[in-house]
């Protein structure tokens, strides 16, 4: 066995994102996201599930930060929906949601558990959807307003905020794959979004700074990583391409002041071009506070001609799955990492989402949970590796503190380290929270 160990003051957390826990969709005066208008519509969501009640952490919040406790966590990574604050996306703010965020945060505080915010993780206000969403440039005026108002309220209280998470889930899998709302298939569209998310991110962090609200900013991208099938140039190419479409499309405008050619090459030959405006790599190019990095799966990619957009092929036979069915590639999370530093610089970053879905129940009041507790420790020492190579990381948070409503998945894929019956809404803490407990008790793992 060997001992992997992470620094003294390494930040340990958990991650859940509103729409998938709270719950009370309809209640506290929340108004209408595009997730209730998705989920709603049958055929889109497996079982005709919805995020209704989803974990009800509305109601359960205490219990959930008493979980989390006595997991240890520094941190808690949460998200604010949109909606439930300001019900219509603009105009009146609502008290009863707001007071909500505030019994949260002062609830972590006492508890000694830094809150880390996500201001937007994918539950648009449905008033704003009508208006054209985020194709819509008026969309980032709505953005911002919001954006000011959380720090305004939350001022000295949160100190950790990120403007987005995963920028490209909400353009290019929403608006292009089309299997998350609000299900688009458009490529020109995907890119509209995908910039109009870009500036409203630099404007938010510029008024961050305008503001002097003490604390840090950053976003959340996803990314994941194809490694070339062989050296051949066409294989390295396809795989540059795709490494491309979730790092450099969403890191160069910010830290270059500009897109990347060979990806606005991959799109012009799909018939879509980026819309730029004067002013918008201005404001996109916005000195940020630190990079969060969403990772959880990759695997070898080769060209195939006319396969897809950027003409690849992944070879993934032969990998060990998940149950979702993801490759686990644990070495594609070190080579993302020194590729992003290497790249744009040292930049701070914490690992804000990473984690397996297995669909085990409890026996006897205990979650037999050695595949989870095997791929987080694979990723972590990784993660430790690439620290040892330069990589400035500075927080793990787990994906996710409890089992949720997940997606277009609805409550049939688990990747809680807490399990929840979602008919009783009873919690189970897995063998996962326990050896994770340890962990973050430690400060280190065996191997």
């Amino acid at each position: 066995m060997s001992i992997i160990q992470f620094p003294e003051d390494f930040y340990w957390g958990a991650a859940t994102a509103a729409y998938q826990v709270e719950g009370a969709w309809n209640e506290g005066g929340r108004g209408l996201s595009i997730w209730d208008t998705y989920a709603h519509t049958p055929g889109n969501i497996r079982n005709g599930d919805n995020g209704d009640i989803a974990c009800d952490s509305y109601h359960r919040y205490e219990e959930d930060i008493a979980y989390m406790k006595e997991l240890g966590l520094h941190t808690y990574r949460f998200s604010i929906s949109w909606s439930r604050v300001f019900p219509d996306g603009t105009g009146e703010l609502n008290k009863e949601g707001l007071d909500y965020y505030h019994r949260l945060v002062d609830k972590l505080l006492e508890n000694g558990i830094e809150p880390f915010c996500t201001l937007y993780h994918w539950d648009f206000p449905q008033a704003l959807q009508d208006t054209g969403g985020w194709k819509n440039r008026d969309t980032i005026d709505a953005y911002v307003r919001y954006a000011r108002e959380m720090f305004k309220q939350f001022q000295g209280k949160i100190k950790y905020w990120t403007t987005f998470n995963e920028p490209w889930c909400v353009s290019f899998k929403a608006h292009y794959i089309g299997d998350l709302a609000p299900g688009e298939k458009n490529l020109q569209s995907a890119l509209d979004v995908a910039h109009h998310l870009m500036i409203a991110h630099g404007r938010t962090v510029k008024l961050f700074r305008k503001l002097g609200i003490p604390g840090q900013i950053g976003y959340a991208p996803n990314v994941s990583w194809r490694e070339p099938f062989s050296s051949t140039q066409e294989d390295m190419d396809a795989c540059r391409r795709r490494i491309g479409w979730m790092v450099e499309w969403f890191m160069d405008p910010l830290f270059k002041g500009e897109y990347p050619e060979f990806m606005a090459a991959a799109f012009e030959a799909g018939g879509a071009k980026v819309n730029i405006q004067p002013g918008d790599m201005e404001d996109i190019k916005q000195p940020i506070d630190f990079l969060g990095i969403n990772y959880y799966m990759g695997s070898l990619g080769r060209y195939q001609k006319d396969n897809g957009l950027f003409e690849l092929e992944d070879i993934d036979e032969g990998y060990e799955r998940t149950d979702f069915n993801w490759p686990i590639y644990p070495e594609g999370l070190y080579k993302v990492l020194l590729h992003i530093t290497e790249r744009y610089g040292p930049i701070s970053i914490y690992i804000t989402e990473n984690g397996a879905c297995y669909d085990g129940e409890p026996i006897q009041g205990k979650v037999e949970d050695t595949k989870r507790i095997a791929y987080l420790s694979k990723h972590l020492t990784q993660l430790n590796r690439a620290m040892k190579a330069g990589v400035p990381v500075k927080g793990y948070m787990a994906w996710s503190l409890l089992d949720n409503f997940e997606w277009a998945d609805g409550y049939s894929r688990r990747f809680g380290l807490i399990h929840v019956d979602f008919n009783s809404l009873i919690r189970t803490p897995k063998d996962s929270f326990f050896w994770y407990k340890k962990v973050i008790a430690n400060g280190w793992l065996e191997v």
